[in-house]
Order: C-alpha cells, then structure tokens, then sequence
C-alpha cells in the first residue's frame, strides 16, 4: 500500500466521523499503525498534523473561505481572463486549441506521456511541445483510456512514451520548484465557453475556493452556474487548472472527478503550503 492509499484511507476514515473529532490514537489503530508511526506519516505527506487536517475539512471553515474569497470578477479584471496567472509560485499559460488545428487532427503534433507517482496516486500525464495537453489521476493505473482519449482526440499526432520528459512536468506540479525560467504552458481543447470557464479557474488562489457562481459570473454568465459544473467536469488537465477549489454556495465540497477524498487531500496539502 502506497503512502497515498495510506493516508486516503486515513482522510476517508476522518471524514466519516469530522463530527465526533477522531483522537489520534482512533484513526492509528484503524490504519494498524502506532500513533507515533501515524503522525510522522501523515505529516510529512501533508505537512500538517492530523488535528490541523481536521480543522480543515469542517464546513464552517468551508464556509467562511467562501465568504471572504475575493469575487473572480474583481480579480479577472485586474488580470484579464487572457492573461497568465499567479498559481503555485510559477505562472500558467493557458493556450487554446484553435478550431483549424482541431480540424487538422493533431498533423504534425508530437504527443508524450508517462504514468508517474505523485502526493495523490499515480497520475497520467500528456505533453505536446506548445504545452501540457492532458493530467489525469489513475485508479489501479490503468492508461488504456486516456490513451484511447488521446488518439481518438488526435487522431493524427505521434503519441508515444517518454517517461523522462514527462517527469520533468511532475516534479515542476508537485517537487516545489520555486523559480522557473518560463510559464508552464498547457494546450487544451474546449468550446469557448470552457476555456472561458478553465480560465477562471486559474484566477483561484490556491488555499482558497470559490463557488460555482462566483465563476459563472467571473465569465459574463451570472445564471450559469450549472453550465460552468458541466464545464468544471470537463477540464482536461487535472490539478495544474484547478477544479478541485470549486465549492458548493453552502460551503460543501461537492463532487469531484476523481473523488471526494482526494479533492479532500488536495485541500489539506495545499493548506499546507500556502496559509
């Protein structure tokens, strides 16, 4: 068992019982591990303490980083939905695929992957020379459908395996990396509307959230929000565009793609880092 299934079964195992505030002791012995043992792993995953963890998964303070998060709208002006944007320490360029290359079906294009181990589970990770095209977490690390996505999306590009490139992406998103010498690129596919709404995303700071509205507003459609959900759910490079800061209005986190524990576990990491 990996230390990420360790600590997912960990964080299932708070969220099931937030209200009755598990000990330390309750949540090692599920996990068959000494207290001791626990903690250091859980804090050098998370780099936060089981305790602290708890604080951050209750509602109230769900609640209240909604409250006082800055309107997308305020921040999108000031920015420009076009424009790169302040994510992780790094910038984050986001490109669009054009309708013509799109039509072209990747002639000319490039495409690597490799499957990777990161703080979540293993993850599937599609590159192009103008950018990320692709991050997805993988169950049981299967890769057969998001390289059936891949080829079906691009039916013309040359897709193979390069695990050593690939690992450069991954240790950019997860090892840390303060200075970078050029903005992380991603090149993704989407109707206007998605871009638009994957834009946007980008504005969320991480250790913040926001609210399906607040995004439909951010993009010119106030009364959209179920629009921006199907939009959200669409986003093709997991973690780097990050879906997972997008909340319910009564503060609850909602679904996520790849599950509500890891979209909790995310949470807790970034927690970590940026507050």
């Amino acid at each position: 068992m990996s230390d990420y299934e360790r600590i997912a079964e960990a964080i299932s195992f708070i969220v099931s019982r937030v209200n009755s505030q598990p000990t330390l002791q309750e949540i090692a012995r599920h996990l068959h591990l000494s207290p001791f043992h626990f903690q250091r792993l859980f804090s050098r995953w998370a780099g936060v303490t089981p305790k602290r963890f708890l604080q951050v998964l209750t509602l109230e303070r769900a609640k209240q980083l909604l409250s006082e998060s800055k309107p997308l709208l305020e921040v999108s002006d000031s920015l420009g939905l076009s424009s790169g944007s302040r994510l992780y320490d790094h910038f984050v360029h986001l490109e669009a695929v054009t309708p013509g290359e799109y039509k072209r079906g990747g002639v000319g294009l490039a495409i690597e992957y490799g499957v990777h181990d990161t703080p979540f589970g293993k993850a599937f990770v599609a590159i192009t020379d103008r950018g990320i095209c692709h991050f997805a977490f993988l169950e049981c690390a299967k890769i057969d459908a998001h390289l059936t996505g891949l080829l079906k999306k691009w039916p013309h590009a040359a897709v193979h395996e390069n695990r050593q490139r690939t690992l450069a992406v991954i240790k950019v998103m997860f090892g840390g990396e303060k200075k970078l010498d050029r903005p992380i690129s991603l090149y993704v596919s989407g109707t206007n509307f998605q871009i638009n709404v994957w834009k946007a995303l980008l504005q969320i700071a991480p250790a913040t959230v926001a609210s399906y509205s607040q995004v439909a507003a951010a993009i010119g459609h106030p009364s959209s929000a179920r629009a921006v959900g199907l939009a959200v759910g669409a986003n093709p490079v997991a973690f780097l565009i990050p879906c997972h800061r997008i909340i319910r209005q009564n503060g609850k986190l909602g679904g996520y793609h790849w599950g509500e524990t890891r979209k909790q576990a995310i949470h807790a990491w970034e927690s970590a880092r940026y507050e």
